[in-house]
């Protein structure tokens, strides 16, 4: 069994290290210093709604990345992502039939993954790098409004796949290990529209071909707002700010 454990993990490495010749992988993590803003609607009908305003109040929300390249022409390249979001905000009205005497406090969590196959347009020709691709953004939102009296509390938690279209472009400043990037994810439909904004500079520290560290800052804006036939909560929220990390580029 050892023999066989030995054999995978030498298998592994030499693989890697063939594969890196051709590929190249990018991954980072960091924090983003967002402050959120906006509303969230109960209507269950019948004049019967509950009103949410959120605090404007700066989160940190933590934040991790990982892009691979490939050679592989007709074979898509893969972007991954995750941000957790925080949020608390004031609750009145009737939420799920029940009347909050005065308010009540609420809190806001969402989770977004993010799964990116995207193709290079451009792959650093003339220092210029545009990468188009879809995103499916699967975000997980937890809600809840505090009991209040007689008020029993209000919970609601789902999980929904939306897909957005991805575009990035990157210009790297010839002659420095600086980095000027962008990127853009974008659906609107109906009612609803989700984006997700960031523009960042980097600074790569060149010490060696294999792997190279590097710092990047940049500003956030996300916007979700949620309007569709069926919906008991409706949104309408903005969450913007200064993010910074630190990479690794292999």
């Amino acid at each position: 069994m050892r023999k066989i454990l030995s054999t995978i993990a030498v298998s592994a490495v030499l693989s890697a290290s063939l594969f890196a010749d051709f590929a190249r992988v990018e991954m980072g993590a960091g924090a983003w210093m967002q402050t959120p803003s906006g509303t969230a609607d109960y209507n269950a009908g019948a004049g019967v709604t509950g009103n949410n305003t959120f605090n404007e109040e700066q989160e940190i929300s933590p934040y991790v990345w990982m892009l691979i390249k490939h050679p592989i022409p007709i074979v898509p390249n893969l972007r991954v992502e995750y941000v957790s979001i925080h949020a608390t905000g004031t609750a009145t009205g009737a939420w799920a039939g029940f009347a909050i005497p005065g308010s009540s406090n609420s809190v806001l969590d969402i989770k977004e993954y993010d799964i990116i196959p995207y193709y290079n347009i451009l792959d650093n020709t003339f220092w210029v790098t545009i990468d188009l691709g879809l995103d499916l953004k699967v975000m997980n939102l937890d809600y809840t409004v505090a009991q209040n009296g007689l008020f029993p509390g209000y919970e609601d938690s789902y999980t929904a796949p939306i897909p957005l279209l991805y575009a990035r472009a990157r210009v790297e400043i010839p002659t420095t290990d600086i980095g000027l990037e962008s990127d853009v994810k974008y659906i609107t439909t109906g009612s609803s529209t989700i984006y997700d904004v960031r523009a960042k500079i980097d600074y790569t520290f060149d010490i060696t071909p294999l792997i190279q560290p590097a710092l990047e800052v940049g500003y956030r804006v996300q916007k979700i707002q949620i309007d569709e036939d069926g919906t008991d909560v409706k949104t309408d929220m903005d969450f913007a700010g200064v993010y910074a990390g630190l990479m690794l580029r292999f």
